[in-house]
Protein backbone atom coordinates (compact mmCIF):
# COMPACT_ATOMS: atom_id res chain seq x y z
CA UNK A 1 0.00 0.00 0.00
CA UNK A 2 1.42 3.46 -1.03
CA UNK A 3 0.99 7.06 0.29
CA UNK A 4 0.46 8.49 3.73
CA UNK A 5 -3.27 8.73 4.64
CA UNK A 6 -3.77 5.05 5.89
CA UNK A 7 -0.91 5.46 8.08
CA UNK A 8 -2.54 8.27 9.40
CA UNK A 9 -5.75 6.81 9.73
CA UNK A 10 -4.28 4.10 11.58
CA UNK A 11 -2.57 5.53 13.80
CA UNK A 12 -6.18 8.04 14.82
CA UNK A 13 -7.82 4.65 14.71
CA UNK A 14 -5.35 3.21 16.93
CA UNK A 15 -5.77 6.47 19.42
CA UNK A 16 -9.65 6.08 18.98
CA UNK A 17 -9.59 2.58 20.09
CA UNK A 18 -7.09 3.06 23.14
CA UNK A 19 -8.95 6.13 24.64
CA UNK A 20 -12.50 4.80 23.92
CA UNK A 21 -11.48 1.24 25.08
CA UNK A 22 -10.57 2.52 28.61
CA UNK A 23 -12.76 5.81 28.93
CA UNK A 24 -15.50 5.40 27.00
CA UNK A 25 -18.93 3.57 29.37
CA UNK A 26 -19.76 0.41 28.61
CA UNK A 27 -22.21 -1.80 29.30
CA UNK A 28 -22.44 -3.89 32.84
CA UNK A 29 -22.59 -7.82 31.89
CA UNK A 30 -22.99 -10.17 34.31
CA UNK A 31 -19.16 -11.62 35.49
CA UNK A 32 -17.35 -9.88 32.58
CA UNK A 33 -17.88 -5.72 34.18
CA UNK A 34 -15.45 -3.98 33.39
CA UNK A 35 -13.01 -6.94 31.56
CA UNK A 36 -15.75 -6.06 28.60
CA UNK A 37 -13.17 -3.44 27.48
CA UNK A 38 -10.97 -6.15 26.49
CA UNK A 39 -13.43 -6.96 23.68
CA UNK A 40 -11.20 -4.08 21.80
CA UNK A 41 -7.71 -5.85 21.82
CA UNK A 42 -8.59 -9.19 22.43
CA UNK A 43 -10.61 -10.23 19.51
CA UNK A 44 -9.33 -8.00 17.10
CA UNK A 45 -6.22 -9.67 17.56
CA UNK A 46 -7.39 -12.48 16.77
CA UNK A 47 -9.65 -11.70 13.32
CA UNK A 48 -6.31 -9.60 12.71
CA UNK A 49 -4.40 -13.11 12.96
CA UNK A 50 -7.00 -14.88 10.50
CA UNK A 51 -6.61 -12.10 8.18
CA UNK A 52 -2.80 -12.34 8.00
CA UNK A 53 -2.85 -15.89 8.01
CA UNK A 54 -4.85 -15.71 5.00
CA UNK A 55 -3.05 -13.03 3.40
CA UNK A 56 -0.12 -15.34 3.98
CA UNK A 57 -1.35 -18.13 2.31
CA UNK A 58 -2.78 -16.09 -0.55
CA UNK A 59 0.71 -15.00 -1.01
CA UNK A 60 1.72 -19.02 -0.82
CA UNK A 61 -0.51 -19.57 -3.61
CA UNK A 62 1.21 -16.53 -5.70
CA UNK A 63 4.53 -17.62 -4.85
CA UNK A 64 3.79 -21.37 -6.33
CA UNK A 65 2.35 -19.99 -9.56
CA UNK A 66 5.15 -17.37 -9.88
CA UNK A 67 7.91 -17.81 -7.67
CA UNK A 68 8.90 -14.03 -8.00
CA UNK A 69 11.19 -13.33 -4.10
CA UNK A 70 8.45 -10.53 -3.18
CA UNK A 71 5.41 -13.05 -3.20
CA UNK A 72 7.60 -15.44 -0.57
CA UNK A 73 8.19 -12.21 1.56
CA UNK A 74 5.08 -11.34 2.09
CA UNK A 75 4.06 -14.61 2.72
CA UNK A 76 6.65 -15.24 5.45
CA UNK A 77 5.72 -11.86 7.00
CA UNK A 78 2.03 -11.71 6.98
CA UNK A 79 3.02 -15.18 8.49
CA UNK A 80 5.13 -13.45 11.26
CA UNK A 81 2.43 -10.47 11.63
CA UNK A 82 0.00 -13.41 12.54
CA UNK A 83 2.07 -15.30 14.79
CA UNK A 84 2.66 -11.65 16.80
CA UNK A 85 -1.10 -11.07 17.09
CA UNK A 86 -1.75 -14.72 17.45
CA UNK A 87 0.70 -14.22 20.55
CA UNK A 88 -0.91 -11.01 21.78
CA UNK A 89 -4.58 -12.47 21.97
CA UNK A 90 -3.29 -15.65 23.38
CA UNK A 91 -1.99 -12.91 26.31
CA UNK A 92 -4.38 -11.06 26.47
CA UNK A 93 -7.43 -13.94 26.92
CA UNK A 94 -5.22 -15.71 29.60
CA UNK A 95 -5.33 -12.05 31.38
CA UNK A 96 -9.32 -11.87 30.98
CA UNK A 97 -9.85 -15.84 31.57
CA UNK A 98 -7.89 -14.90 34.77
CA UNK A 99 -10.66 -12.29 36.08
CA UNK A 100 -13.79 -13.89 33.99
CA UNK A 101 -13.05 -18.17 34.64
CA UNK A 102 -10.97 -18.07 37.49
CA UNK A 103 -7.55 -19.19 36.11
CA UNK A 104 -5.16 -18.17 32.94
CA UNK A 105 -5.80 -21.18 31.59
CA UNK A 106 -8.91 -23.69 31.87
CA UNK A 107 -8.26 -26.18 29.31
CA UNK A 108 -11.36 -24.78 27.33
CA UNK A 109 -11.51 -26.16 23.33
CA UNK A 110 -11.03 -22.70 22.44
CA UNK A 111 -8.21 -22.28 24.20
CA UNK A 112 -6.90 -25.31 23.25
CA UNK A 113 -7.06 -25.21 19.71
CA UNK A 114 -5.62 -21.71 19.71
CA UNK A 115 -2.52 -22.85 21.19
CA UNK A 116 -2.77 -25.65 18.42
CA UNK A 117 -3.04 -23.45 15.63
CA UNK A 118 0.20 -21.44 17.36
CA UNK A 119 1.97 -24.06 17.05
CA UNK A 120 1.41 -24.98 13.64
CA UNK A 121 2.70 -21.72 12.30
CA UNK A 122 5.43 -21.58 14.88
CA UNK A 123 6.37 -24.95 12.10
CA UNK A 124 5.97 -22.86 9.42
CA UNK A 125 8.52 -20.12 10.85
CA UNK A 126 11.05 -23.20 11.53
CA UNK A 127 10.73 -24.75 8.31
CA UNK A 128 11.79 -21.87 6.36
CA UNK A 129 15.00 -21.78 8.64
CA UNK A 130 15.75 -24.95 7.53
CA UNK A 131 16.58 -24.25 3.39
CA UNK A 132 18.94 -22.43 2.36
CA UNK A 133 18.32 -22.41 -1.20
CA UNK A 134 15.80 -19.56 -1.63
CA UNK A 135 13.61 -21.63 -4.22
CA UNK A 136 13.16 -24.60 -2.43
CA UNK A 137 12.71 -22.87 1.08
CA UNK A 138 9.50 -20.89 -0.89
CA UNK A 139 8.38 -23.91 -2.68
CA UNK A 140 8.13 -25.79 -0.18
CA UNK A 141 7.13 -23.38 2.90
CA UNK A 142 4.08 -22.26 0.33
CA UNK A 143 2.57 -25.74 0.38
CA UNK A 144 2.58 -26.14 3.80
CA UNK A 145 1.39 -22.68 4.91
CA UNK A 146 -1.67 -23.41 2.33
CA UNK A 147 -2.39 -26.46 4.48
CA UNK A 148 -1.93 -25.02 7.71
CA UNK A 149 -4.19 -22.21 7.08
CA UNK A 150 -6.58 -24.69 5.51
CA UNK A 151 -6.00 -27.03 9.09
CA UNK A 152 -6.63 -23.34 10.97
CA UNK A 153 -9.83 -22.51 9.86
CA UNK A 154 -11.75 -25.64 11.17
CA UNK A 155 -9.71 -25.84 14.15
CA UNK A 156 -10.61 -21.97 15.22
CA UNK A 157 -13.97 -21.71 14.06
CA UNK A 158 -15.90 -24.96 13.73
CA UNK A 159 -14.65 -27.83 16.15
CA UNK A 160 -14.62 -25.20 19.61
CA UNK A 161 -18.44 -24.64 18.18
CA UNK A 162 -19.10 -28.15 18.38
CA UNK A 163 -18.56 -29.01 21.77
CA UNK A 164 -19.03 -27.15 24.90
CA UNK A 165 -17.14 -23.68 25.61
CA UNK A 166 -16.65 -21.00 27.47
CA UNK A 167 -16.06 -18.53 24.69
CA UNK A 168 -18.89 -16.87 23.60
CA UNK A 169 -20.57 -17.49 20.98
CA UNK A 170 -19.40 -20.99 21.34
CA UNK A 171 -20.41 -24.71 22.76
CA UNK A 172 -23.98 -23.31 23.11
CA UNK A 173 -22.90 -20.18 25.11
CA UNK A 174 -24.61 -17.22 23.74
CA UNK A 175 -22.45 -14.24 22.59
CA UNK A 176 -22.21 -10.53 23.00
CA UNK A 177 -25.06 -10.02 20.66
CA UNK A 178 -27.45 -11.80 23.00
CA UNK A 179 -26.37 -9.35 25.73
CA UNK A 180 -25.37 -6.10 24.47
CA UNK A 181 -28.72 -4.59 23.01
CA UNK A 182 -27.08 -0.88 23.54
CA UNK A 183 -25.13 -0.94 20.87
CA UNK A 184 -22.14 0.45 23.10
CA UNK A 185 -19.64 -2.14 22.54
CA UNK A 186 -19.82 -1.79 18.60
CA UNK A 187 -18.59 1.74 18.80
CA UNK A 188 -15.45 1.28 19.88
CA UNK A 189 -15.53 -2.63 18.60
CA UNK A 190 -15.32 -2.11 14.89
CA UNK A 191 -13.01 0.81 14.82
CA UNK A 192 -10.61 -1.51 16.82
CA UNK A 193 -10.36 -4.70 14.16
CA UNK A 194 -9.96 -1.93 11.81
CA UNK A 195 -7.04 -0.23 13.29
CA UNK A 196 -5.19 -3.70 14.41
CA UNK A 197 -5.64 -4.86 11.13
CA UNK A 198 -4.01 -2.16 9.35
CA UNK A 199 -1.36 -1.89 11.72
CA UNK A 200 -0.43 -5.43 10.89
CA UNK A 201 -0.68 -4.24 7.37
CA UNK A 202 2.21 -1.47 8.20
CA UNK A 203 4.52 -3.75 10.15
CA UNK A 204 4.30 -6.03 7.33
CA UNK A 205 5.04 -3.35 4.65
CA UNK A 206 8.12 -2.31 6.64
CA UNK A 207 9.28 -5.92 7.17
CA UNK A 208 8.58 -6.34 3.27
CA UNK A 209 11.11 -3.23 2.78
CA UNK A 210 13.54 -4.15 5.34
CA UNK A 211 13.93 -7.48 3.99
CA UNK A 212 14.48 -6.20 0.16
CA UNK A 213 17.12 -3.37 1.62
CA UNK A 214 18.64 -6.66 3.37
CA UNK A 215 18.87 -8.48 0.15
CA UNK A 216 19.87 -5.62 -2.47
CA UNK A 217 22.91 -5.09 0.34
CA UNK A 218 24.05 -8.88 0.16
CA UNK A 219 23.72 -8.70 -3.55
CA UNK A 220 26.43 -5.83 -3.40
CA UNK A 221 28.69 -7.38 -1.28
CA UNK A 222 28.77 -10.70 -3.32
CA UNK A 223 29.75 -8.57 -6.10
CA UNK A 224 32.15 -6.81 -4.39
CA UNK A 225 33.17 -9.70 -3.44
CA UNK A 226 33.44 -11.15 -6.54
CA UNK A 227 35.48 -8.94 -7.99
CA UNK A 228 38.58 -8.92 -6.08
Amino acid sequence: MKGLWWKLLTIVLLLYTLIGGFLMDVPRLVILNETVRNLYFHVPMWLGMTLMLGASAYFSIKYLQKPFAKFDNYAAEFANAGILFGVLGMISGMIWAKFTWGAYWSGDPKQNAAAVGLLIYFAYGILRGVFEDEQQRGRISAVYNIFAFAAYIPLIYILPRLTDSLHPGNGGNPGFNAYDLDSKLRLVFYPAVIAWTMLGVWIVDLRVRLRVIQATNTEKMLEKNSSY
